[in-house]
């Protein structure tokens, strides 16, 4: 079975992120960010692309929170914004488009809405004709004219 293209690991455009050392643990190994968001029980590589869509200084405050619930390898909890900054920077940029703001947001639920009640109004409307024109029929169809001539002949 083949890999999708965003997990394989030659041709992946996160390569130079996930493989960046964060610092050398106790045992004196290197730490990947492979290596520590694994240990997160987090996808590297959706979580490569989630920091990536990021601003910068959002995804290092991220990243710095995700490697402090690491245990501590030679690098210091002040060194994480450094780190994670240093880490961010290998990361490819890909920018998303501004989210609306909540008030446009909010105007938009509003018009929709609105539309919904028009429409909702013009169907009771619709079926209040409905209704009003086949009882008209009705009572118009019921009045025979055998019944209107023997009111007259009386």
């Amino acid at each position: 079975m083949m890999l999708r293209s965003q997990f394989s690991l030659i041709n992946s455009e996160f390569n130079e992120f996930l493989f960046a050392t964060v610092g050398e643990e106790k045992s004196g190994s290197e730490l990947t960010v492979l290596s520590a968001l694994t240990r997160l029980e987090l996808d590297p590589w959706g979580e490569a692309a989630r920091l990536s869509a990021l601003p910068a200084e959002t995804a290092a405050r991220a990243l710095a929170a995700a490697i402090a619930l690491l245990p501590e390898g030679d690098w210091k909890i002040s060194e994480l914004g450094a780190i994670a900054a240093r880490l961010v920077k290998r990361l490819p940029r890909h920018h998303l488009p501004a989210l609306p703001s909540f008030k446009a947001e909010r105007s938009r639920e509003g018009k929709k809405k609105a539309v919904a009640a028009i429409c909702l109004v013009c169907i009771a409307l619709g079926i209040g004709a409905l209704f009003a024109t086949s009882h008209l029929r009705s009572d118009h169809l019921s009045e025979s004219p055998a019944s209107s001539d023997s009111s007259t002949q009386r």
